[in-house]
């Protein structure tokens, strides 16, 4: 599991620092030069879509790097050791 979250930390994708909930539409904007405001009203029409939409912005929240690059799914796994 070590190489997959050193791999998703290796693409320079990291949470925005000025979020509003999870920093996702603030880093999808600034990686793809975006207005901030146009992604995340695209993200909540997403929400629209059955399960789709909130699965996977919620398999992004756990893959996606902090500023510091720690990754939620990692540092929950390694809690279970």
């Amino acid at each position: 599991m070590e190489k997959l979250f050193d791999s998703i930390r290796g693409i320079g994708y990291r949470r925005g620092p000025g979020r509003v909930v999870a920093g996702i539409g603030g880093s999808l904007a600034a990686k793809f030069g975006l207005n901030v405001w146009l992604v995340r009203l695209l993200i909540f029409l997403s929400f629209l879509l059955p399960v789709l939409g909130v699965g996977v912005y919620l398999l992004v929240w756990v893959l996606t790097p902090w500023q510091d690059g720690r990754i939620p799914l990692e540092r929950a796994l390694e809690g279970r050791r």
